[in-house]
């Protein structure tokens, strides 16, 4: 029999607070973490604005030395393990580390870092690189840099998935707890791809709104007058833990992750399979993986990037797998006010529906004014709903066809 696994800690950083409680509460509230950019001038793009994280001070917590010696996405995922760590307690009573382990996942891993010493090597030469570019730019620099500050020796990996990365990492990782290969795990994603050519990689694509006129309204997911996704920075990780290495040491329990699903279009590198099977199948398989009937499904926090493509095709996929019971469910787009965190998005979704059955309380999806007739199901607007979640699941589909689903219960 597969281990029962659950959440015993959970840390984040996003464009809306630099740790979980403001996060939540920012959620709950309705407000919008998306502005003009300040990182760099945007004045040459056609979308000036993203979610950017704010008052994260990498020389205060890090000191400046080794600061230097970390990209962006590094120091992010170092803050939030270290906020998860401290919430599970999980390293305070001499656990064996050769059992714990770490998936922490990027999609683009240190691209900052990378396009800043190719700046280097054109203006300077090569003799000017940084010895520490290498590490610096690997996507599994942050797995590992976690690893060393905790000692931990389990399983170790970064998952790149495209968007579908976050959600990803931790459904390998339940497995792997499941299966016997650790007793607990870090996992989740995050990114620091705030950067000219990523805005205007994705502008050529037509894939981001160019409200630049109105940067908080500009996400508005399911809405009739979306015109593409806001990209966002920062990420979450969740602590899980076999069941019951958690009750002998008496964790605290937040929720328990049940199924996982993943599946790939095989269709289109940028563009999901209009039938929706891809996502279909993915949170079909989290729900077989849970033993679980769809009807049992009270919430689904959507992909729901803000795109003329994704949202309608997300939504069939809800109402071909769900039937009827489509319509009893609350499906909503936090991305309408994080923006998309690319690979931390799916692990700050999975951290949102672990808040939803621990609180009872469903965030809205902001921004929404114009019913768009494909797009028919309760994404409950713009106000926060009070209601009773017992099972959840979380959705994250990528570039390359890459679909993720977890199926997430109230811990009874």
């Amino acid at each position: 029999m597969p281990r029962r696994v659950v959440v015993t800690g959970m840390g984040a950083i996003t464009p809306i607070g630099n740790d979980v409680t403001h996060t939540w509460e920012a959620l709950k509230a309705g407000e919008s973490g998306i502005a003009r950019i300040t990182q760099f001038d945007p004045s040459d793009l056609a979308t000036q604005f993203a979610g950017e994280v704010k008052g994260f001070d990498p020389n205060a917590r890090f000191g400046r030395k080794e600061a230097r010696r970390m990209d962006r996405v590094t120091q992010f995922a170092m803050e939030i393990c270290s906020q998860a760590v401290t919430d599970s307690r999980l390293l305070e009573n001499g656990n064996d580390r050769d059992r714990v382990g770490v998936v922490v996942s990027s999609a683009v891993g240190g691209i900052s870092t990378l396009l800043s010493q190719h700046d280097v090597l054109k203006s300077s030469g090569p003799r000017r690189i940084s010895p520490f570019f290498i590490p610096m730019m690997l996507v599994d620099t942050p797995s590992a840099q976690v690893a060393i500050e905790y000692g931990l020796r389990g399983p170790n990996m970064s998952i790149v998935t495209a968007c579908a990365t976050g959600t990803n990492a931790i459904g390998e990782a339940f497995e792997m707890i499941a299966r016997g290969a650790a007793d607990a795990m870090l996992a989740g994603g995050c990114e620091a791809g705030l950067h000219p050519i990523t805005i205007a990689g994705f502008n050529v694509m037509g894939a981001l709104s160019t409200h630049n006129e109105d940067p908080a309204g500009a996400c508005r997911p399911f809405d009739a007058n979306r015109d593409g996704f806001v990209v966002g920075e920062g990420g979450a990780v969740l602590v899980i833990e076999e069941l019951e290495h958690a009750l002998a040491r008496g964790a605290t329990i937040h929720a328990e992750i049940v199924g996982y699903g993943t599946s790939v279009d095989a269709n289109h590198m940028a563009a999901p399979v209009e039938t929706g099977d891809g996502a279909r199948l993915a949170m079909r398989n989290a729900l077989d993986r849970a033993q679980l009937p769809s009807e049992s499904v009270d919430y689904v926090n959507a992909h729901g990037t803000s795109t003329r493509i994704n949202d309608p095709i997300e939504t069939r996929a809800i109402k071909d797998l769900m039937g009827e019971h489509a319509y009893n469910i609350a499906v909503t787009s936090s991305k309408s006010m994080t923006g998309h965190l690319l690979g931390g998005a799916g692990a700050l979704e999975a951290l949102i529906c672990v808040k939803v059955l621990e609180d009872g309380i469903i965030p809205p999806t902001i921004n929404y004014e114009t019913p768009d007739p494909d797009c028919d199901l309760d994404y409950v607007p713009n106000q926060a709903r009070q209601a009773e979640v017992r099972v959840a699941m979380s959705n994250s589909f990528g570039f390359g066809g890459h679909n993720a689903c977890l199926t997430l219960c109230r811990y009874e």
